[in-house]
């Protein structure tokens, strides 16, 4: 586990914003899929540019916090529950 890279990610309250909303897509996003939630739709929530967003669901995900499922033209992401849960008791044990 690279916890530089956790920490990168939680660096930015844009990025921690996406992975709370991500905890609960019904509550915070118009459509939620059993992929996860449109990269278009977090864009349009997050009023940043497509590139800024790809770079931060790419940090996040690179970190282990989100996972993506490519479909056609679309990517949806959502939060990779498992990995968190690690992440959780890697960061106790410090």
């Amino acid at each position: 586990m690279d916890l530089i890279r956790i920490y990168k990610a939680l660096s930015n309250p844009t990025r921690i914003q996406i992975l709370q909303w991500l905890k609960e897509p019904e509550k915070h996003f118009s459509e939620v899929y059993p992929e996860g939630v449109c990269v278009s739709d977090i864009q349009k929530k997050v009023k940043l540019s497509q590139s800024t967003v790809s770079l931060y669901l790419s940090i996040l995900q690179d970190a282990g916090f989100i996972q993506s499922t490519r479909q056609g033209q679309w990517t949806y992401y959502k939060r990779n529950e498992k990995q968190i849960e690690e992440i959780k008791q890697c960061m106790m044990d410090l």
